[in-house]
């Protein structure tokens, strides 16, 4: 009976270091490639560019491998333990790299069934990573941005969007992370706010910023990053101008426009009066979202209803009956919003939609009730998570004092250490030096 051998790949880049684990893994006898899924991968990277079926297509026919199955933990050993193989092979390098605790676990678990774990000579001048990032560079394709969000909802726990207002903002959320001990923490995605970009022009936020001028704002962040974008599409105005805009999102990469159950005269919702929120009838804001449902080209372009009714002063079951009319129109998901601190009826809310939907997304914007962490509003059922304004609220009291310090100094000395160095905008922005 021929020997069975493992190894486990997430195959968004096929490199030569792979082929020839895959090579000598084959001489061992029967190869199953363990293929790690989306959601597998983004516990700890980067979601790939490639879907898990267009991964698995590439496995299948790379020359030796006898089967590819899903790996749908970080950790080898839930499939270790259920394939139970002869030899698991991996490149060696994971004796000083960041799989070093993995590494461990799996000669364990292998010594329960006389197992052998095989270590392969790193291939050297091939690092993965780098690979991983100039591809990144290389930027993407309307299509791929699209059709991300959805990947990711798919795949994560809780997917972290944070606003942008200009390529700059963009690219910081691009490229900010921290090393937990879980991973590596990323924003997934961009909101593109409708305030935000309007008070970085220095204007008010009404809807009279029609969709043309702001997209000048989103094609500054489009153009230099590649994470998905959420539009914050405002009521959407009327069914027909919706259309339009549908259209022209979709057709810039855009993932997802979240448009609100108001009407008339636009006031913030966190700062207007309960008085001022006039809301659309279920009936009209149903007909709004059926029309940009009909006007989309893709499958992977998200309308999103966002619910005004407790920001307006009615009731959780109020917002729940419009929430569940949105989704009964063709809404991909609903937005609730609230101004209450202590975040109960927002628990509320997610609690009862839940109850009759387990799968529709529901996103948050936490910027009242912020003393609750993702993980948290993951287990009331949040899929999304919306940084809504903090980039550009950041950015005005930093430029404040600069400014003001300048005056007071009479010279720029004393902002030295408020500023970004020179050589760090060179390497920020591609192709300056």
């Amino acid at each position: 009976m021929a020997k069975t051998v493992y190894v486990g790949i997430t195959g968004d880049i096929i490199h030569p270091g792979i082929i020839n684990i895959i090579n000598e893994g084959a001489k061992l006898g029967e190869l199953t490639v363990g293929l790690l899924t989306d959601s597998a991968i983004v516990s700890h990277k980067r979601l790939p560019y490639l879907t898990y079926e267009q991964r698995k297509i590439v496995a299948e026919n790379i020359k030796g491998v006898a089967r590819v199955v899903p790996q749908e933990d970080w950790s080898y050993v839930p499939n270790l333990k259920k394939y139970k193989p002869d030899y698991i092979i991996h490149g060696d390098d994971w004796k000083s790299n960041y799989l070093n605790h993995i590494r461990e676990e799996v000669f364990e678990v292998m010594k329960e069934w006389g197992g052998q774990v095989v270590e392969i000579p790193y291939t050297q001048g091939i690092n993965s990573s780098a690979l991983a990032d100039n591809a990144s560079s290389i930027g993407t394709t309307p299509d791929v941005r699209r059709a991300t969000l959805r990947r990711l909802i798919a795949a994560k726990k809780i997917v972290r969007i944070m606003e942008a207002h200009s390529g700059l903002s963009g690219l910081i959320v691009e490229n900010a992370e921290v090393e937990k001990e879980d991973g590596i923490h990323r924003f997934d995605g961009m909101w593109s706010s409708s305030l935000t970009d309007s008070t970085s022009k220095g204007k008010p936020d009404i809807e009279a910023v029609d969709l043309t001028t702001r997209m000048h704002s989103l094609t500054d962040i489009l153009e230099c990053t590649t994470k998905p974008i959420i539009y914050d599409g405002d009521t959407g105005d009327i069914p027909e101008h919706f259309v339009f805009t549908v259209r022209t999102l979709e057709r810039n990469g855009v993932s997802a426009v979240i448009i609100e159950d108001k009407k008339g005269l636009k006031k913030n919702s966190l700062f207007g009066t309960e008085a001022k929120q006039v809301l659309a009838t279920e009936e009209e804001f149903c007909e709004k979202i059926s029309a940009g449902k009909k006007a989309q080209v893709t499958k992977d372009f998200m309308i999103i209803a966002r619910i005004e009714e407790i920001i307006a002063g009615y009731s959780v079951d109020d917002a729940i009956k419009k929430a569940f009319a949105a989704v009964k129109a063709g809404a991909d998901g609903v937005m609730i919003h609230s101004k209450d601190k202590s975040g109960m009826d927002i628990k509320e809310f997610c609690q009862k939609f839940r109850a009759e939907y387990k799968s529709i997304p529901i996103v948050l914007v936490p910027t009242t009730y912020n003393q609750f962490t993702e993980n948290e509003l993951a287990e009331w059922g949040a899929n999304i998570i919306i940084y809504a304004n903090h980039m550009l609220r950041a950015s005005y009291p930093a430029m404040r004092k600069c400014a003001e310090t300048i005056l007071k100094a009479e010279r720029s000395l004393e902002v030295n250490d408020m500023c970004m160095p020179i050589k760090e905008i060179l390497e920020l922005i591609p192709g300056t030096k």
